[in-house]
């Protein structure tokens, strides 16, 4: 009995060995739609930073990991000359699929520049909102998020953006929480009158939604910087236009004000939403020298913007880089620093599994030149430009062609498929 007991373990031992083997060869087989090669990786979320290869299949990130088989992929990209990094986020940006007033096509100032994710910042409001979910943020390639105006109209001029009838809390809020998915805040930009109702009311709008606010401020007599951001703003709160002309936080001597350490140190967020007036290198070089670094780089970009002074986010991101921050920092602040800020854990990083977010991004060395919302020049050694952006697992910009053939060598070919 005892040694058919074993013959018989044996043989039910032996049968398993054929499925194992089979199972583990179906996953090692495993075709991937593309394959990033030996690109730099620069995802600190999860602590990468170094040569890596990337597997994507359909929409979803299969696999990081080194020396992954080129023969199992359908399509092959070296980036060997390239960092690759999570797609880029800009939470300061304007858009409209129309291209009304001063706003953007989302697409066509995104993408090109490895930004996966936008965050339009206060085009809309309560009453606007829905109709700018039906045409633009519906349509768009780019994941297209919005800080919700706390003007019910939106940011249409001052006529509207003075008046605080239109300041609607309880409607504020019910938008926010009827498009959670969609809206991450409240913003409040562009009041002039001296008192703090626009701030304030913004303020118990983000709280009441549980949601994050960005703060557009310019100091009156009355109602200063100071006070803002010390009793006004809670943690989590963002001010946007941080190195602007009109934000006092360098002394005579272009000192970092106390004020500003302390606030930083309350947990108020700074954001650079550097637009056509909003970053000076006479303001961000002292401050940076200092150690008062932003906590996201932003654009504000819009139609002005976007000519002078060319405030694209590879722009913005190349003056930081060129005035004292590292590659890393900058990556930084326009990755997990803008998904911490607008409560978004799963963009900013690349995770197996998740979605094919991802920029190829290049440092040229060279002489370039920079200007800030004075037209001053700052004339630097190194540039950001985006080679490639993939959103979604498919390329939708590619700058040089670096994922495609020649088209001598390419065979039978046509765009129209």
């Amino acid at each position: 009995m005892l040694s058919s007991k074993k013959f018989i373990l044996t043989l039910l031992f032996a049968l398993t060995l054929p499925l194992a083997a089979q199972e583990t060869d179906v996953a090692d087989t495993t075709i991937y739609d593309l394959l990033l090669k030996n690109g730099h990786v620069v995802d600190l979320q999860n602590n990468r930073n170094g040569r890596l290869d990337i597997a994507i299949i359909g929409e979803k990130i299969h696999t990081i990991g080194k020396d992954l088989p080129a023969s199992r992929a359908k399509r092959v990209v070296d980036l060997s000359e390239y960092y690759v990094t999570p797609g880029l986020i800009d939470i300061h940006a304007h858009f409209d699929q129309k291209g009304a007033w001063l706003n953007l096509n989302p697409d066509h100032n995104t993408l090109r520049y490895g930004v996966t994710t936008a965050v339009d910042a206060g085009g809309s409001g309560a009453k606007s909102f829905e109709k700018f979910k039906e045409e633009t943020i519906d349509k768009a390639r780019v994941r297209l998020l919005a800080f919700l105006n706390i003007v019910g109209a939106g940011m249409y001029g001052k006529g509207v953006e003075n008046d605080v009838a239109q300041m609607d809390v309880d409607a504020a809020v019910a938008m926010v929480k009827k498009y959670p998915d969609d809206i991450v805040g409240i913003k409040t930009a562009h009041y002039q009158p001296t008192d703090w109702e626009a701030v304030d009311r913004a303020v118990k709008a983000a709280e009441m939604s549980n949601s994050v606010l960005m703060v557009d401020f310019h100091p009156k007599e009355g109602r200063g910087y100071e006070e803002l951001i010390l009793k006004h703003m809670k943690p989590g709160n963002i001010h946007t236009h941080f190195y602007g002309r009109l934000t006092p936080q360098l002394d005579e001597n272009k000192k970092v004000q106390d004020y500003m350490w302390k606030a930083r140190e309350r947990g108020v967020l700074f954001d650079v939403g550097h637009g056509s007036g909003s970053f000076w290198f006479r303001i961000a070089v002292p401050a940076i020298k200092q150690g008062f670094l932003p906590d996201t780089i932003s654009t504000d970009i819009h139609k002005s913007s976007i000519m002078l002074p060319r405030a694209h986010l590879n722009n913005v991101m190349s003056k930081f880089l060129n005035i004292g921050l590292s590659f890393e920092q900058v990556i930084e602040r326009v990755t997990v620093n803008p998904a911490k800020a607008i409560r978004r854990a799963d963009l900013g990083r690349l995770d197996e599994g998740g979605i094919a977010d991802i920029a190829v991004l290049k440092i040229e060395e060279g002489e370039f030149a920079f200007l800030d919302s004075g037209h001053g020049k700052l004339t630097a050694d190194k540039n950001i430009r985006c080679m490639m952006t993939i959103r979604k697992g498919g390329i939708i910009w590619d700058a040089e062609g670096i994922a495609m053939p020649e088209w001598s060598s390419a065979g039978p070919y046509s765009n129209f498929r």
